[in-house]
């Protein structure tokens, strides 16, 4: 749903010194195949030891509740430090600590594509729309991430190129 390169994904796992495992998907995927690739990365990640999953999951009870049985399939276990706060006050404290991200994926059916492609900063979320969740929990927008404390260096982007693409407005980011 982030639309971004995989190049970013691996400077961001380099620079905050993790592994990182992609499972590839076909575009599009059915939910079936969808369930069964995750399905056979997770107990992969159990056979090596991993024993519980981090999510940034704010509040939907539906998304957890099918992470936590698809986990439970592989004895495994959902994290979910985000649960319940408030995302108005998330949203801020995220900027506060010093989190860089940027507007990767706008669902235009919620927010206006011209969000695409833009910093996530106070004026980014001073501009949206009554209704739009300043985290975009409901799915109105997604982002990445270039910066913050667990980062040892920022990822250094150009926003290029802003296509409709499925339903949904995608900003591309180019690594510098």
């Amino acid at each position: 749903m982030h639309g971004v390169r995989e190049t970013l994904l691996d400077r961001q796992a380099a620079s905050m010194g993790l592994p990182l495992t992609k499972v590839g998907i076909p575009t599009p995927c059915p939910h079936e195949v969808y369930d069964a690739l995750m399905e056979r990365a997770m107990k992969d990640a159990a056979a090596n030891g991993v024993g519980h999953v981090i999510f940034g999951d704010i509040f939907l009870e539906g998304i957890r509740a099918y992470r936590e049985e698809r986990l439970a399939k592989v004895g495994m276990s959902g994290i979910y430090p985000l649960w319940g706060v408030d995302t108005a006050e998330l949203a801020h404290e995220t900027l506060e600590v010093g989190i860089e991200a940027w507007v990767t994926c706008v669902d235009p059916s919620q927010l206006a594509p011209s969000f695409a492609g833009r910093r996530y900063d106070r004026a980014f979320i001073d501009d949206l729309p009554s209704g739009v969740d300043a985290c975009g929990e409901n799915g109105e927008f997604h982002t990445i991430v270039t910066a913050g404390p667990n980062f040892r260096h920022s990822i250094a982007v150009t926003p290029g190129e802003v296509v409709e693409r499925d339903g949904f407005v995608f900003a591309d980011f180019i690594p510098t």
